[in-house]
């Protein structure tokens, strides 16, 4: 029975499944690393490194309570990569092969291969069966299809996991009930308090070494809170079933000035980690309106971001990879202004959006598609750095999941696979989903001169710019009638603000 070497990637920390499904305690040897390379090849939010680390150090701690021989460095071991982890523990003992789980990022995927094919390594690729719709299944599904649409796929999904289903039948006789889950914020409620568990020595010791070697990454994190355990998790979980659920769907697009979290779930970097499993959260939230804890709509809106959004999003980046992330449809390039590293802009609704992204690591689906991701729209922020931005800052940020929705959804910039309109809106969308325009010097309802609010005049401008484009696209003929009814005057002037407002805010990058 010859010893195999485990390669255990800071995402794939399930017990039982994928490259741990038929492991073998005091015979396998289980390999986790903490390298130089994955931690700095982006800037990432030290709320991401620090719920990282302390989640994989306690995964290995779980893994030897099971008898396994763990290899675990960290990052103070000055390991420069995987591949150099791998050479490190390779070299020790025989092994039959290396045994990996599909890693969520083809740059990953690509780095491993290559190393095996140099050393002459087997390397074995198992199925990530932590998600529910493996690689290939989802190629069958989109091959020669016209249009890929997450709606289709998601009533497919529905129907294999009989979630929400009432026989053949969608539960309440519809699939989808996002109309119900669309109300701004009014200050009517006080979401719950956070589900938060006290640090233990291990996270101690993370955040010191993080603070220490990453002093000028964002994130603060005297704040952090996060679950880095699975059972913590799935107290979290529970606390979101019982205290949240029931005003999710109502308030999941709301804004709020004082209230980061609202009722939104805080799941995702848990998802995305493999503390949680998608179909047993879905399956929770299936329960509780069955018992009558929540609405259906409730329920559905959130189910829809598992089995629905979560499964779609990874089949288009596995689907399109790696020519994917090269694209740049509207051919944007303007530099990323130096405001989305410390949040300093007197757009009060962006500000309060990059602050909290930056502090906490967090930030909902609207903040980061209707109000960080539009302003880059609007303003043809190059894609490749917005992406980046994307990865690094977010908690529950890998790539399977951040590009389709940063380049594709936010940018729109992949000629329309991701979403059949760019997502572009003006300053009256944000005032209708919170409070934040409240507390801004710009009007919404303005859009040139003093006080104008420069979501406004960049939003027509946008029109302007791609009016060839978009003008056979049936979902963005209502705007582009509007714009192209306004007199020619208010057309000129309209383009001459958000010229200055481009310049002012997010200028062309020079010739060198």
């Amino acid at each position: 029975m010859e010893p195999r070497l485990i390669l255990v990637l800071g995402d794939q920390l399930t017990l039982d499944r994928a490259a741990l499904a038929d492991a073998r305690p005091g015979v396998d040897t289980v390999l986790m690393a903490e390298v130089a390379d994955e931690a700095n090849y982006t800037k990432h939010n030290r709320h991401k490194l620090a719920f990282i680390f302390a989640a994989m150090r306690h995964f290995r701690d779980a893994l030897q309570a099971r008898g396994f021989t763990v290899e675990y460095l960290t990052l103070d071991d000055n390991i420069d990569s995987l591949c150099d982890a791998l050479d490190q523990v390779w070299n020790q003992e025989h092994f039959a092969e290396v045994v990996c789980c599909e890693p969520g990022e083809f740059r990953v995927q690509s780095l491993l291969d290559a190393w095996s094919t140099r050393r002459a390594v087997p390397l074995k690729w198992t199925t990530d069966d932590r998600f529910l719709c493996d690689r290939d299944t989802f190629s069958d599904w989109a091959s020669g299809r016209k249009q890929l649409r997450m709606e289709y796929f998601y009533r497919l999904m529905r129907r294999r996991y009989s979630v929400l289903m009432e026989g053949d039948k969608p539960a309440g006789g519809q699939w989808n009930y996002d109309k119900e889950n669309r109300k701004g914020w009014r200050n009517k409620h006080t979401p719950p308090p956070l589900c938060a568990s006290e640090n233990d020595p291990v996270l101690d010791e993370v955040i010191s070494l993080v603070n220490r070697r990453f002093p000028d990454n964002p994130g603060d994190l005297d704040t952090f809170h996060w679950a880095v355990t699975r059972p913590q998790a799935l107290e979290r979980l529970q606390h979101f079933a019982s205290h949240c659920l029931p005003l999710f769907g109502t308030y999941q697009d709301a804004m709020a000035e004082d209230f980061p979290w609202l009722y939104h779930s805080l799941l995702s970097p848990y998802l995305n980690v493999g503390l949680l499993d998608p179909l047993e959260v879905c399956e929770a939230v299936e329960d509780a309106w069955r018992e009558g804890h929540c609405e259906l709509s409730a329920a559905e809106g959130f189910i829809r971001q598992i089995l629905g959004w979560r499964e779609y999003v990874r089949g288009i980046y596995w689907y399109s990879m790696p020519e994917y992330a090269q694209r740049n449809g509207l051919e944007a390039s303007a530099p990323l202004p130096a405001f989305f590293w410390n949040a300093d802009t007197d757009l009060h609704c962006l500000h309060k959006a990059l602050d909290q992204s930056l502090q906490l690591g967090y930030a909902h689906h609207i903040q980061r598609l209707m109000v960080i991701g539009n302003f880059a729209l609007l303003t043809g922020l190059d894609v490749a750095e917005v992406c980046d931005w994307y990865l690094g800052v977010y908690i529950d940020a890998f790539e399977w999941v951040e590009l389709p929705n940063t380049l594709g959804m936010a940018l729109s910039g992949d000629n329309g696979l991701m979403a059949s309109k760019p997502y572009a809106a003006t300053g009256k969308y944000i005032q209708r989903q919170g409070d934040h325009c409240k507390h801004c010097r710009y009007k919404p309802t303005q859009t040139t001169g003093d006080g104008a609010c420069p979501y406004n005049s960049l939003y027509w401008a946008f029109l302007h710019r791609h009016e060839v484009r978009f003008s056979n696209n049936a979902r963005m003929g209502l705007a582009m009638r509007n714009w192209q009814r306004k007199p020619e005057s208010e057309q000129t002037a309209i383009l001459a603000w958000a010229g200055k407002e481009q310049a002012r805010l997010a200028p062309a990058r020079r010739a060198t």
